[in-house]
């Protein structure tokens, strides 16, 4: 027995075609929704490694900041004991310079020069006196400059005649005087510095 379609053909064939199109495209939204899917569960693994990661930086950054904190402490620390040890050390060190520049002006200041007045304030020493002649202060002067251990750097501040009255009510000229020093200290000299020349004798006035 033959079979007729009597149907048109031509749209069965295109119905066909349209459910096709139809058919592949969902397969292709479905297909591109899984791969969409898969991309974003892998991005968001990703990101909360990341994210776990930088957690743990910041809480080991966190610790650095405490640790650094704790040094930067004790070096203060440090610092301040040491700071006390080095005061503690000048003092001890300090406390017989006076001795010693009493002694050292005993050496160093020749006949005919009288002190009046002794004046420290830190390194400087100011030194006002009589003397007979202004060569008795000039080599006063030299004396401190070239043969002294404790005083350094004479400077001539004054000196000018006066006339002074004596107990026989004669008049005597001499002069007054004013020398700044500066007084070396037992740290500045360094340990392989030379010693210094002994002062000569001075002349009888």
């Amino acid at each position: 027995m033959i079979m007729i379609n009597l149907l048109p053909h031509r749209e069965e064939r295109r119905r066909r075609r349209r459910i096709a199109f139809f058919v592949g495209l969902g397969a292709a939204a479905v297909f591109g929704l899984g791969i969409v899917g898969v991309w974003y569960l892998v991005v968001e693994q990703l990101i909360s490694g990341q994210q776990a990661r930088n957690q743990f930086m910041q809480t080991e950054i966190a610790k650095l900041d405490v640790q650094i904190k704790d040094i930067a402490s004790l070096r203060a620390e440090i610092a301040s004991l040491k700071a006390r040890q080095k005061a503690v050390e000048d003092l001890q060190t300090d406390r017989n310079v006076p001795v010693h520049i009493l002694n050292e002006l005993v050496r160093q200041t020749p006949e005919g020069v009288y002190f009046t007045s002794l004046k420290q304030e830190g390194q400087n020493l100011l030194v006002a006196g009589i003397a007979q002649t202004q060569e008795r202060v000039s080599e006063f002067l030299r004396n401190t400059a070239y043969n002294s251990e404790w005083l350094v750097r004479p400077e001539l501040i004054e000196s000018k005649a006066a006339t002074l009255q004596t107990a026989q009510r004669e008049q005597k000229r001499l002069f007054d005087f004013s020398v700044r020093l500066t007084v070396k200290r037992p740290q500045d000299t360094p340990a392989s510095a030379p010693q210094p020349v002994a002062a000569a004798t001075a002349p009888k006035a």
